[in-house]
């Protein structure tokens, strides 16, 4: 037997060995296909797969089982297999099948649907199995290949740190606790003694001893420093605004530079699954749609440097400056400035010291997999919070979501509300926030308070916090104008009575997406007004290298 299994429950045999022979014929080699004709015989066989080692990565079932017996299965399914993919199968023109699909995936009963017989397979079922295996992220007991290994303390903040990044750039890694019987091995075979941590082991046999970002950067194969000479455009920040600016100006031709001092996807790469994004029926991860966009700009020639944050801009003639963290310059006709947002941090002393130990800000997917069978907090009532909870519901015994307003519907999406309605394991407490943490080495638990000023303790392994949002803008300070919260002011915003901000040289307008000075422009969440979604960073981020190549042929 595999690791990982496929379960098909359909009672209509010629249905079932279709399906069976269609996902031995192209999956074999990475998982088993076990078959089930009632529901019954399918809750035995879950029951009899739920063993240390083994996992169910996708379960279809007919909609022929009838609804009692179909909601059943698939509770049990997630219950048993958190990370399990859920997929029904329904026949072409049931006049039944479609409100009951649109419910069940409103709620998130189900991940996606296929209508049967999936003919040909190879354009209606192969690919819809394949995104669905691309979303998922294996637990601690499925490990696959590791290109990096991890060797490390648990609850070290470092270790999270290196988690998390490597996370979000889609590198096969795995992590092993240094105080484990495999972490020592592995430290042993490493040939170091473990005094300083965390270790990285690469599969090419390199070992990495606690690196820093730029290290690591550089041990992947990552540009840490720019290449010389002129750019045309220099792009600071890698989210979905940084991004697609960079795939637009490099596809137009602009000798494009993208600077991150992390990595790709900014807050959006760390979102478990976006499902409003459009063109992504079955959802995609934040991380997912980062390196997909990561690939097209490399695949256009732009030059990507990581681990190096601006620290200054500068205009000098018609070049504008950028200084970088390690002293280095970057020279550039133009400049996109898609640094985002942080989220914020909490008025509540206690909680710094369990900051990467328990505390996290920010989804922090990566920890996902640390929480199987915990009890974890999130703080937060929008969209990035609610994917949150769902995604860690797969993994958490109980997540308790702390939301200080009176409702989730002033800013969270519909479609995410119905679905943490629908699952057992998520608690909302409305009118309530966080005051005190706990813990030795690593959070324990936290005291909530509520509107009526009683408190509780709950039992907390993981606290994630997404709140609010500070810009970071703070390198800007008396070189662009900002509104009073940091964020950056753009086109008509900028204008005082009709006239241009002080200091401005030219004699039109600022551009719809241009900054107080000329030739820089901003786009995503740092910038003041800007809607804060994907989509939209998106397409500030296209509309911006519009007004570079207006600005260009002005120049």
């Amino acid at each position: 037997m595999t690791d990982s299994v496929f379960l098909v429950v359909d009672s209509d045999a010629a249905d079932l060995a279709a399906f069976a022979s269609a996902l031995t014929s192209r999956y074999a080699s990475e998982y088993e296909v076990r078959t089930a004709v009632t529901a019954s015989e399918a809750h035995a066989t879950l029951t009899a797969l739920s063993v240390p080692g083994i996992t169910v990565a996708m379960l279809i079932v007919s909609r022929d089982l009838g609804d009692a017996d179909l909601l059943l299965l698939l509770q049990r399914a997630r219950e048993l297999f958190p990370s399990a993919r859920r997929v029904l199968s329904a026949r072409y023109l049931d006049p039944s099948a479609f409100d009951f699909i649109t419910g069940a995936m409103r709620t998130g009963r189900i991940d996606y649907f296929l209508y049967k017989p999936c003919e040909p397979v190879v354009t209606r079922l192969y690919p819809v199995v394949d995104d669905l295996l691309g979303g998922l992220r294996p637990t601690r007991q499925e490990r696959g290949f590791e290109a990096i290994r991890i060797i490390g303390e648990q609850w070290s903040p470092r270790s999270h740190q290196l988690r998390d990044i490597l996370e979000r750039t889609t590198v096969p890694f795995g992590f092993y606790d240094s105080e484990s019987e495999e972490g020592r091995r592995m430290l042993a075979q490493a040939g170091v003694d473990g005094l300083r941590l965390p270790v990285l082991s690469f599969y090419s046999g390199a070992v990495l001893v606690d690196p820093t970002n730029e290290q690591t950067a550089a041990a992947l194969g990552a540009r840490t420093t720019p290449e010389p000479g002129l750019y045309d455009v220099a792009i600071v920040g890698a989210g979905p605004a940084g991004l697609a600016a960079s795939v637009y100006a490099a596809s137009e031709g602009l000798r494009t530079v993208l600077l991150d001092p992390e990595t790709i996807g900014g807050q959006a790469g760390t979102s478990s699954r976006i499902e409003n994004y459009l063109g992504f029926p079955r959802g995609i991860s934040g991380g997912e749609l980062a390196h997909r966009a990561f690939e097209q700009a490399q695949r256009f020639g732009v030059s990507v440097v990581f681990t190096k944050a601006a620290t200054r801009l500068r205009a000098d003639g018609m070049r504008i400056i950028a200084t970088l963290s390690d002293g280095a310059e970057i020279e550039s006709r133009t400049v996109v400035i898609a640094t985002g947002v942080a989220y914020r941090r909490l008025d509540v002393p206690s909680l710094e010291r369990f900051a990467g130990a328990g505390v996290f800000y920010g989804a922090a997917m990566s920890e996902a997999p640390t929480c199987t069978g915990e009890e974890v907090l999130i703080v937060g009532a929008g969209n990035s919070a609610g994917q949150a909870a769902i995604h860690l519901a797969r993994f958490a015994s109980r997540v308790t979501m702390v939301v200080r307003g009176q409702s989730l519907a002033a800013s969270m999406s519909d479609y995410l509300i119905r679905q943490i309605g629908a699952l057992s394991n998520i608690d909302v407490r409305l009118g309530t926030w966080v005051v005190d943490g706990h813990g030795d080495r690593r959070l324990e638990a936290v005291t909530v308070e509520r509107a009526d000023g009683k408190r509780e303790k709950l039992c907390a392994a993981g606290l994630f916090v997404l709140v609010g949002g500070t810009p970071h803008t703070q390198w800007l300070a008396g070189t662009i104008e900002m509104d009073a919260k940091g964020y950056i002011l753009t086109g008509r915003d900028l204008l005082r009575s009709g006239h241009p901000p002080s200091g401005w040289r030219l004699e039109r307008e600022p551009f719809l997406l241009e900054t107080s000075m000329p030739g820089v422009f901003a786009v995503g969440d740092a910038r003041c007004r800007s809607v804060k979604r994907v989509a939209s960073a998106v397409g500030e981020g296209a509309t911006a290298i519009q007004l570079v190549h207006e600005y260009l042929r002005a120049a």
